[in-house]
């Protein structure tokens, strides 16, 4: 029997960790998404295209608030904490609730998530926003690039639109902005890119 699971997260982690260790594994059932942090993501359906042939009708997303409800209600084995931006304390009062509410809570290792790449990479990390990732990036590609290594940018996504329609985006200019109808957070965080020159790949898949 597959273990169903709740993925909790805020419209970017969580696609990622449903996308590189659930979708198309038997062995799991994934239920549901919960939202939160950011707005209007919530009573959306992720689409089938995106989530494969085990689920016809896409996957629906709740309210975190919904889970001392959900939890019981779509036989959840199991709630994946999957968002940042949070402390200790807010981790531990979820998972009091998830417990609570009768589900295991697990969180994920870098081992199991991370893409699988032919190329080098170098991943770029921080504990909340505001931290310096975006800057931080910038530099170590222009290093890159200086000292002689073809370099392309993969930028975590930011599935704040139609998510079909953003499965998978490569911007090598600005025209890509418009044609992919980015957000304003994408193009703050896309166009210092393109302006220095490098290939920008995104996307929720």
């Amino acid at each position: 029997m597959s273990k169903r699971i709740l993925i909790l997260g805020a419209g970017g982690r969580d696609f990622h960790n449903f996308n590189t260790v659930f979708r198309g594994d038997p062995a799991y059932r994934v239920v549901g998404f919960t939202a939160t942090q950011i707005p209007n993501i919530e009573r959306r359906i992720y689409p089938a295209t995106l989530a494969g042939p085990g689920y016809p009708n896409g996957i629906p997303i709740f309210p975190e608030t919904e889970l001392p409800r959900l939890i019981p209600e779509l036989g959840v084995d199991e709630a994946v904490f999957s968002y940042s931006d949070i402390s200790n304390d807010h981790v531990m009062a979820v998972a009091s609730r998830v417990l609570a509410a009768g589900a295991g809570l697990r969180l994920m290792g870098p081992t199991e998530t991370m893409l699988k790449a032919a190329a080098p990479v170098v991943a770029v990390c921080a504990v909340r926003s505001g931290a310096g990732k975006s800057p931080t990036s910038r530099a170590i590609a222009r290093w890159l690039r200086d000292h002689g290594h073809h370099v392309a940018v993969v930028r975590h996504p930011m599935p704040y639109g139609d998510r079909s329609r953003e499965a998978v985006q490569r911007f090598a200019g600005f025209a890509g902005l418009d044609l992919h109808r980015c957000t304003i957070e994408e193009r703050e965080e896309y166009e210092p890119h393109l302006e220095a020159g490098f290939t920008v790949y995104a996307g929720v898949d």
